[in-house]
C-alpha cells in the first residue's frame, strides 16, 4: 500500500474510496452537474488533488456501469497522473449514446483512480532491434 496525499479542493465531496475489498480503482466524484447531449463531451472537475510518491503514477479509468448503461465513455482513457502534479484532476467524459443524453449530477461516480509503480526509461539507441517470434506484426496480424 503507498501512502497519497490527497486535498480536497470542494470539501462538500467525499474522498476517494474503494467499494469493495480487492477493488483496484477508487472512485472519483463529479464536482458540478452536467447533461452531455448525445456525442457531447465535457471536462468535469473532481474536487480533488493528490501527491504521489515518486516512482509511482495514477490512472484515472471509465466506470463500467456509466459505459454500460448509458454509453459514456472516456475520451483519454486511462488518462494519467504523474508524480509531480498537484492540479485538479479533471474527467474528459463523452456521450456515445446517439439518442438520449446523459445527466450526471454532484457527486456522482464518474471515474475511478488506479495507482501503479513506474519506471523511467534509459532509452539506447541501435542500428537493428534484437530478432523476435512476433516481429513487425501490429494490428491484425494473428488473424481476422
Amino acid at each position: 500500500m503507498i501512502g497519497v496525499l490527497i486535498k480536497r479542493l470542494d470539501q462538500g465531496l467525499p474522498v476517494p474510496s474503494y467499494a469493495r475489498p480487492g477493488d483496484a480503482g477508487a472512485d472519483l466524484y463529479a464536482a458540478h452537474d452536467v447533461e452531455l447531449q448525445p456525442g457531447e463531451r465535457a471536462v468535469i472537475g473532481t474536487g480533488l488533488a493528490i501527491a504521489l510518491p515518486e516512482g509511482y503514477a495514477a490512472f484515472v479509468h471509465p466506470r463500467s456501469g456509466l459505459a454500460a448503461r448509458h454509453g459514456v465513455a472516456m475520451v483519454n482513457g486511462p488518462g494519467t497522473i504523474d508524480a509531480g502534479y498537484r492540479g485538479e484532476i479533471r474527467v474528459t467524459l463523452l456521450n456515445t449514446d446517439a439518442k438520449e443524453p446523459v445527466l450526471l449530477r454532484r457527486g456522482d461516480r464518474i471515474a475511478q483512480l488506479v495507482f501503479q509503480r513506474v519506471e523511467r526509461a534509459d532509452f539506447q539507441e541501435v542500428e537493428r532491434l534484437p530478432e523476435s517470434v512476433r516481429g513487425t506484426g501490429g494490428f491484425g496480424s494473428t488473424g481476422r
